[in-house]
């Protein structure tokens, strides 16, 4: 019997010819399409929120309206409409480079930190709110990974904060070694019991997880408000009480910033997922399953078990970035704990691809988007909510991504990566 070359597909040069000049850069530096398509959707939905941010603005639009007379007033306005708005959200997401520098001089020769930690406080806020992000996106690529699609991220998120707020204020006489790992566990069981449920439906009697998942979400949101307006309320809002110090997530650095320990147990995270899904036997099953669960169930693999361990580790994820988040920034549990956290992680799961490190640099965007949109609308003027418009552009460039093949010209490869999102097919 003949031996199967192993060798390393090579790229055929008459093939790269015939392609764009973006996707012949990104061949030549050995970058994928996987790659390329999601810089491209955030690149367009920057350029597209620029021309939004521009002709929103009242002085813009005046300078328009005199185009005739003085077209380079006109064209100078709208540069400088649009070069405020993306320098005050630079600025927002990441600090003053100069002056982070200037007050690193100062620390350095004076020990003097009070201000170079005020200078730094912007990317700390960023990386801080990255990390609830970066929890639930991994919790829903899990899910993707499988071809399940779990749309309760949000509702496991809240019910892992509840269950964390409670061992955080009710549970008392433990240091903070056992506390706040206490507390997190809870969190965690809590959620992936949250998630066993619609994950058993699925597996035993073909309930669509969708479905399931949503009905969950409404079942958590009600649950919450019965327990921050009942048992578990402290004072007169519906909140529970503040947890105790033993169970707070430390910060890193003094105030004001506030960055926590969990951004590294968030990173840590990911790191897991990665060796789940791509170093451990377990990991290879749920993908084919993801892949093909009928190929799957004829290869032995325990499909059923599977897709409940799937939503269950799905669920857990989740429920980590409600009990992280809450024990290191918020350390109580209210009823505008989320602002959306588990429905951006499906955004977030899908721009990444589903890939741990994908996930994380998704993460990571969104979190500077929202960093920068405060400050970019005190100082520029510009609505916080151009934000959320050029996330929701970046989503659908990236959900359809002939639009962006479109726009640039790109031609499909043969050897492209199917996506990891769930597909519409019956499994």
């Amino acid at each position: 019997m003949s031996k199967i070359s192993a060798k390393p597909t090579q790229t055929n040069p008459q093939e790269v010819q015939g392609h764009s000049f973006w996707q012949r850069l990104f061949v030549r530096k050995g970058v994928s399409e996987g790659v390329l398509l999601p810089i491209l959707a955030v690149f367009t939905a920057l350029v597209i929120g620029a021309f939004i941010i521009a002709f929103s603005d009242l002085e813009t639009l005046a300078a328009w309206g005199n185009f005739f007379n003085n077209p380079l007033m006109a064209l100078g306005t709208t540069f400088v409409t649009i070069w405020d708005a993306y320098t005050a959200m630079f600025i927002g997401a990441f600090g003053d480079p100069g002056e982070i520098f200037r007050q690193l001089g100062i620390w350095i020769k004076t020990g003097e930190s009070k201000q170079l930690l005020a200078a730094i406080r912007p990317v700390s806020e960023s990386l801080m709110l990255s990390v609830p992000y970066i929890l639930a996106g991994l919790g829903v690529a899990v899910g993707f990974q499988c071809n399940l699609f779990n749309i309760g991220a949000e509702g496991q998120l809240y019910i892992g904060g509840l269950a964390t707020a409670f061992v955080g204020y009710a549970v008392h006489g433990l240091p903070w070694y056992i506390h706040a790992p206490l507390a997190i566990l809870a969190g965690a069981v809590a959620a992936g019991i949250w998630g066993f449920i619609p994950g058993i439906l699925k597996a035993r009697f073909g309930a669509h997880e969708v479905i399931n998942t949503i009905m969950m979400n409404y079942i958590a949101y009600r649950l919450m408000d019965y327990l921050l307006n009942g048992p578990m309320k402290s004072g007169g809002t519906p909140a529970t009480p503040q947890v105790l110090p033993t169970a707070i997530l430390a910060t890193i650095f003094p105030s004001p910033v506030r960055i926590h320990w969990g951004f590294f147990i968030a990173l840590g995270m990911a790191v897991v997922v990665y060796w789940l899904l791509w170093k451990t036997p377990f990991g290879m099953e749920l993908r084919m399953v993801g892949t093909n669960a009928k190929a799957a169930r004829y290869a032995g693999i325990p499909v059923q078990k599977t897709m409940v361990l799937a939503l269950i580790i799905s669920a857990i994820l989740c429920g980590l970035a409600g009990s992280i988040h809450l024990l290191g920034v918020d350390h109580r549990m209210m009823t505008s704990f989320s602002p959306g956290y588990g429905f951006d992680a499906i955004a977030l799961a899908l721009l990444g691809n589903s890939h741990p490190l994908g996930v994380v640099l998704s993460s990571l965007l969104f979190a500077f988007l929202r960093g920068g949109a405060s400050r970019m609308q005190v100082v520029a003027g510009t609505p916080v909510e151009i934000i959320r418009i050029i996330q929701g552009m970046v989503i659908v460039f990236v959900a359809a991504p002939e639009i962006i093949r479109g726009l640039y010209h790109l031609r499909s490869s043969r050897r492209e990566k199917k996506s990891a999102a769930p597909s519409a097919s019956k499994s």
